[in-house]
């Protein structure tokens, strides 16, 4: 257990002392944790809104994804967590129920919110890949911001280390201890994501080239990344840490897909949503057009 005291980064020169609790209300604390989680979920939709236009979508489209996924992705990662550390709530399963302790495993919530995400394509007959690329981006934007919320909470970091960018924390006998700061080794990594998929969005060669780049890079990235972590998730009883198993998945799965779209189907840019639809509107125009002219003569 961690005291809260500072936290430093000797050879970056920083050391900061960060409060969990941001504010109190009526007696009930407000975390830092849950403000920087909402923070990261605004800037996500604000720019699935700012940018529905390049995959063709609308802003309703928008938000009728963000409606149904989101809160069935965090059922699903809440039970996805609850899942593999069971002994944890075998003697009181009511306490499932208590997301504010924490406890969210971000892999349940991906899987959750791309299996509602195929349905509501499916309802609202757009191409499940243009909805799950744009919702790749989004989920990338709350994982860059909210593994802030870690660092808030002096949680999440990884082994014991003496790397160039150590983190020292001070426990309980009042000793400092310095440990990879994971946290901040994944946000950037996604960060780095976020900017590549954001400038490949319009180079695009088919519906869902984005959301399998997400799973490829996110993957690597959390293979390396969980190695150095010290509160994984494991399979059982076994010693395979499950982010790790699930992530090398990732990397096969959306590698794979990716070479075999791009190498052996070549696909045709024509054929993405946003480029059919403009053909579709284009098409309409031009036939109102002539239906005008026609009248006129």
């Amino acid at each position: 257990m961690f005291l809260l005291s500072p936290i430093s980064f000797p050879n970056l020169g920083i050391t900061v002392d960060p409060n969990p609790v941001a504010f109190t209300v009526f007696g009930k604390d407000i975390y830092w944790y849950g403000i920087i989680i909402a923070m990261g979920f605004l800037l996500a939709v604000i720019y699935m809104m700012r940018r529905a236009p390049v995959f063709g979508l609308t802003q309703d489209d928008v938000l009728d994804e963000v409606l149904w996924a989101v809160p069935i992705g965090v059922i699903c990662a809440r039970l996805y967590y609850c899942i593999f550390y069971w002994e944890l709530y075998a003697d009181n399963p009511i306490s499932i129920l208590y997301i504010w302790e924490g406890g969210l495993a971000i892999y349940g919530g991906v899987i959750g919110g791309a299996i509602t995400i195929l349905v509501v394509s499916r309802v609202k007959k757009i191409k499940t890949g243009t909805m799950l690329d744009i919702a790749a981006m989004a989920v990338l934007i709350g994982q860059v911001v909210g593994r802030w919320g870690n660092f808030m909470n002096r949680e999440a970091h990884g082994a014991v280390t003496d790397s160039f960018f150590k983190m020292g924390l001070v426990d309980a006998s009042g000793a400092v201890t310095y440990y990879h700061p994971t946290f901040l080794y994944e946000s950037v990594w996604n960060l780095v994501g976020f900017l590549a998929l954001h400038f490949l969005t319009k180079k695009r060669k088919f519906d869902g080239q984005i959301f399998l780049s997400y799973l490829t890079w996110y993957g690597l990235g959390r293979v390396w990344i969980e190695g150095l972590r010290t509160d994984s998730l494991y399979l059982f009883s076994t010693g395979i840490r499950v982010s790790q198993l699930v992530a090398a998945l990732c990397v096969v799965i959306g590698g794979g897909a990716l070479a075999f779209m791009l190498i052996k189907r070549k696909p045709d840019p024509a054929q993405l949503y946003v480029n059919q639809k403009a053909a579709r509107e284009a098409e309409a125009a031009q036939e109102d057009a002539e239906a005008e002219k026609s009248e006129n003569l």
